[in-house]
């Protein structure tokens, strides 16, 4: 029985010879290999929920946008009252810019006309972009208009719903739009406060009359 064995696979080896000689059959057919992955399967290129942590790449916040929400976004503010903020800032229209102001300055530009009280409120749209919501705030008199006071408005609201501000000049207010879906709740960046402030403004903080946005002001560059 082995002897008949043995024979038959020899003469299984000689056929197989035999037709790699003549070119029937090549020798790449020998041993059959399992087929490679293919290189453009979106199952092999998708991205996993946790991209991010299964790489080690975290998130840095660099940039704080100060500013009001576009038309467009459904935005939500931090409703820890620590992550707001009511100040003095020195407000340029023209260049679109606010500055903060060391307390200690207070006193000497309170008759600087581009002095004035401002809001920041912590603030995130839809897609995760984090920025402060600036707001005016009730000058001296007590006296807001109601661009400010439907401003005011719109900020507590977002404590607690998604809601979206458009502006009517023909009301002379924004006007507030809530989400009609149930949207999930934001994801705040775990930052404190004062490192959301320190990135927001850290090119724009005035902390000595000698400052150059001070000295254009006087005049004298």
């Amino acid at each position: 029985m082995t002897h008949s064995t043995n024979y038959a696979n020899v003469a299984q080896a000689d056929i197989r010879e035999q037709l790699l000689n003549d070119g029937e059959i090549s020798p790449i057919e020998q041993v059959p290999r399992p087929a490679a992955p293919d290189p453009f399967d979106p199952a092999g290129l998708r991205l996993s929920q946790n991209f991010a942590a299964s790489t080690g790449v975290k998130k840095l916040l660099t940039t704080v946008p100060v500013r009001k929400p576009d038309k467009s976004w459904f935005v939500r503010v931090h409703p820890d009252p620590s992550y707001s903020l009511e100040t003095a800032v020195i407000e340029l229209k023209e260049d679109q810019e606010t500055y903060l102001v060391e307390r200690s300055l207070w006193d000497q530009l309170a008759s600087e006309s581009t002095f004035c009280p401002r809001g920041f409120s912590t603030s995130i749209n839809r897609q995760g972009g984090l920025f402060l919501w600036q707001v005016k705030l009730p000058g001296p008199d007590g006296k807001l208009d109601n661009w400010g006071r439907s401003a005011l408005e719109a900020v507590e609201l977002a404590k607690t719903r998604w809601i979206r501000v458009g502006s009517n000049m023909s009301l002379g207010a924004y006007e507030i739009f809530a989400a009609n879906g149930e949207l999930s709740e934001p994801e705040w960046p775990d930052l404190p406060f004062p490192e959301i402030l320190r990135i927001a403004f850290k090119d724009r903080f005035i902390d000595s009359m000698e400052h150059p946005v001070l000295r254009k002001l006087r005049g004298e560059i």
